[in-house]
């Protein structure tokens, strides 16, 4: 039995009460909504009278991290926690995409809910790197620029892997986009839509709420753990995805409650954390024992 099912199923015996933070967070929609798509595009539509170097920075530490944030918010919307009602999580995770300007939203659910199901089964979880990754990346240099753009190898791997069919969402998705980004083109620009990319490349390379990729399911350690949670500050700014044991026990379960889960299991004090996502990049980086083969697989055939 894969060790989140089982995990769960022993949880919920000792304490079943658990369940009762199953389900959506209200607030979600409107943190989404007021702390990262309304700034996100204040600043695209400003960010041209600055300097260059205050253009890099604001990017940096402001955009990118905002642009992490939609990524997650996204993740969210993928189990349905944002609204009970499946629908309004597509659609909302659609518009939410608009200031990432890469309509991915709907492809990511469908790739991250076979990742739940498949955890570590290669061919089926998109998230494992592909064997040409494997054999190329090697070295800290090579890894420093795998990692760099990380949004690139998430972006086409699952598409080498399985094609899903073309559904009413994936096109909706699709065409708000197309039509999101030619308005900000014909009205502001193309100063907005370069901001955007520039956030996504930098949101999903080499910036601090970025490390999660490589805490999350790396073998760091001689561990026979697949998922490793990460217990810091950064969560503040993740929407809690740190609490990644946490999360895949019980992935109906909103991203404010995961850290009560933790409170009240005892499982996970026994299990192997981390504190510090640079200490962890630090480590992947430098560390040549440490490759992309390091990930916990099942080989199907």
């Amino acid at each position: 039995m894969e060790s989140h099912t089982f995990r769960r199923r022993e949880i919920l015996k000792v304490n079943p009460s658990i369940k009762k933070l199953y389900g959506p967070e209200w607030k979600s929609k409107w943190i989404s909504l007021f702390l990262l798509f309304i700034p996100q595009i204040y600043i695209s539509l400003n960010i041209h009278k600055l300097s260059y170097i205050n253009y890099f920075l604001v990017s940096y530490f402001i955009g990118a991290t905002i642009t992490q944030a939609l990524f997650l918010a996204i993740h969210e919307l993928s189990h349905n926690l944002f609204f009970k009602n499946i629908k309004y999580n597509k659609l909302y995770s659609i518009f939410l995409n608009l200031p990432i300007g890469i309509p991915f939203s709907i492809s990511f659910r469908d790739y991250h809910l076979e990742h739940h199901k498949h955890l570590g089964k290669f061919g089926l979880d998109t998230d494992l790197p592909s064997n040409i990754e494997n054999k190329i990346v090697k070295g800290k240099y090579l890894k420093t620029i795998w990692l760099s753009l990380q949004i690139v190898w998430y972006a086409f791997r699952p598409i080498l892997i399985k094609q899903y069919p073309l559904t009413l969402y994936h096109t909706l998705n699709i065409l708000s986009q197309l039509l999101f980004n030619t308005l900000i083109f014909k009205i502001f620009g193309i100063g907005p839509i370069l901001y955007f990319l520039l956030c996504d490349l930098i949101a999903g390379g080499l910036h601090p709420c970025a490390y999660h990729f490589i805490s999350e399911h790396y073998l760091l350690n001689k561990s026979s753990q697949e998922t490793f949670s990460y217990y810091g500050k950064l969560n503040y700014l993740t929407w809690n995805v740190g609490y990644h044991n946490e999360h895949h026990d019980f992935p109906c379960i909103a991203w404010s409650k995961l850290p009560i889960v933790k409170e009240n299991c005892t499982d996970y004090n026994k299990l192997i954390y981390y504190k510090s996502w640079y200490k962890i990049f630090y480590k992947f980086i430098f560390n040549d024992n440490i490759t992309l083969n390091n990930r916990k697989k099942i080989f199907l055939f």
